[in-house]
């Protein structure tokens, strides 16, 4: 039975809801328990075994051995006394006289190693207040007379001295005999000490790796197949099946989680379903979007055919009737066929701008490598005699290529030069400016003008279609011409705004991508020199 199962049966028990961190946090306390533990126990036996080395090392052993040596030096005592006594000649107390220093340094070593064991201590008292009997009775009698007084009192003082150093051997026989049963059961205990210690850590290690294998299961069971059953589910709902239900099973987050993406499943499928339902009603619209554009096509068609025609019918025969009857019939006849010539006119202008401003990114629409050196040129070139008339000075900066659609992109300037000519200040020539500067990836186009302006509040308005500021009367014209610009640059991929920040006249700012050359393309898009 699965976790889930468990817990909606209420059959789980109260670590079925328990979470990943919560199962983390105890197994990590259990293992780091029964590891302090391990520790503890190795610790104890190793420092143990470290005493135990240390008394074998460093006191039983030192123990005996100077033992040994106070022992010899002593026998090299009674030696050179013995010699001396016999002989009563000086170099046979050399031994003796080296047996004293040997004694003191075997002492001077042997004290601190007995002084915390009582036996051995007790022992080396014993072995010192003999020795020190026997310097006193002979020893010292002899090593200080005279060579004849010397084998006198050795003669004398044989038997008792002989008796007294008697006394001595047994206590140093005893003493090492003390020493040596100490080191050996130091010994012994060292062995038992290091084999205990090898089977706490053999155990410590057989524990350890029992208990990576418990963890190991513990993560397989709790957290990794229920992570892997999830991303199982996951990916086959990520690979299109989304009617494939997630299973949630493991901690109580883990299902918490799993209940999630089940959730997002869920809503998924049903955005899907909403989608589906929104790409067929899209697929309908743009059908009916398809049906309009024809239906447009056929509008445009008409307008610059059929409708061109009567209009250049009723446009002929006004100006007709204008120069024929002229001053035959009043002033009021000769004002409404004014009227009507004027109308017929305005008509077929708006006809024709409509035209060219619906055929924008429509009918032009060849992407090409644009030299807008030359376009400016024939723009300047094609309002030649406006800009005469107006005694207009153009200036610009040099222009660079780009890729776009050459009679759309002459369409621009001559929208923008033309405004600057047409709008002009009526105190002062128009001076007209257009700057060229290369922001990173884009062109930033100006042009400049010092002609009556534009308010800021009326920044936005001016790109609407039909929007004018002034009577046709003060200035021709049908309020198409930036609306134009605004669709040109845009579909350049580009942006136009007015600068609200230039004062005695207008600045008109709009960009265009970079030229990036292709192979074969030995263009740069950088300005001629």
């Amino acid at each position: 039975m699965t976790d889930e199962t468990g817990r909606r049966s209420g059959r789980g028990g109260p670590w079925a809801t328990w979470t990943t961190q919560q199962w983390l946090r105890v197994g990590v306390g259990a293992a780091l328990a029964v590891l302090a533990v391990l520790g503890g126990v190795g610790m104890w036996t190793l420092s143990r075994t470290t005493d135990l080395t240390h008394q074998l090392v460093d006191v039983r052993s030192p123990a005996l051995i100077n033992s040994v040596r106070l022992e010899a030096a002593l026998l090299n005592q009674e030696t050179g006394v013995r010699g001396y006594g016999l002989s009563g000649q000086q170099q046979f107390l050399g031994p003796y006289t080296q047996g004293l220093a040997d004694e003191q340094a075997a002492l001077d070593r042997l004290r601190p190693l007995v002084r915390k064991d009582g036996r051995a201590l007790a022992d080396m008292e014993t072995v010192l207040a003999r020795a020190e009997r026997w310097k006193e009775r002979v020893a010292r009698p002899i090593a200080g007379a005279a060579s004849g007084p010397a084998v006198a009192l050795a003669d004398e003082r044989a038997g008792e001295g002989k008796t007294t150093f008697d006394d001595l051997r047994r206590s140093m026989d005893r003493q090492q005999d003390y020493l040596q049963e100490a080191r050996t059961a130091a010994g012994s205990d060292l062995e038992r000490a290091t084999r205990q210690r090898n089977g706490v850590f053999i155990a410590i290690g057989l524990l350890i790796v029992l208990l990576a294998g418990l963890v190991f299961e513990g993560l397989r069971r709790g957290i990794t197949d229920p992570l892997t059953r999830l991303s199982s589910d996951a990916r086959l709902v990520a690979e299109g099946s989304f009617g494939h239900a997630i299973t949630a099973t493991g901690p109580a987050d883990l299902r918490r989680l799993a209940g999630d993406v089940e959730a997002m499943r869920q809503r998924l499928s049903d955005e899907l379903g909403f989608a589906e339902e929104a790409r067929q009603r899209l697929d309908e619209q743009a059908a009916d979007l398809r049906r309009s554009n024809a239906e447009l096509e056929q509008f445009a068609y008409v307008a610059s055919h059929d409708l061109q025609e009567p209009l250049r019918k009723v446009s002929s025969f006004t100006q007709l009737l204008q120069r024929r009857y002229a001053g035959q019939l009043d002033d009021r006849a000769d004002q409404y066929i004014g009227f009507a010539v004027d109308g017929a006119n305005r008509m077929q202008r708006l006809i024709n701008d409509l035209l060219a401003f619906s055929r924008v990114g429509r009918v032009h629409n060849q992407q090409e490598v644009v030299d807008l050196e030359t376009v400016a040129d024939g723009t300047v070139e094609a309002l030649s005699v406006a800009i005469e008339e107006s005694g207009a000075e153009i200036t610009r900066d040099p222009l660079p290529t780009v890729v776009g659609d050459a009679t759309q992109l002459g369409m621009l300037w001559q929208n923008l030069i033309a405004n600057a000519v047409k709008f002009r200040s009526p105190d002062r020539n128009p001076r007209i400016h257009v700057e060229a500067r290369r922001d990173g990836d884009t062109w930033r186009f100006a042009v400049t003008d010092n002609g009556i302006g534009i308010g800021p509040e009326f920044a936005e308005k001016v790109f609407v279609i039909f929007q004018r500021l002034h009577t046709k009367d003060a200035y021709p014209g049908n309020g198409i011409g930036l609306a134009m610009c605004k669709k040109i640059v845009e579909f350049h991929g580009g942006t136009i705004a007015i600068d609200t920040t230039h004062s005695k006249g207008t600045r008109i700012q709009f960009t265009l991508p970079v030229h990036t050359p292709v192979e074969g393309d030995d263009t740069t898009g950088e300005p001629r020199p």
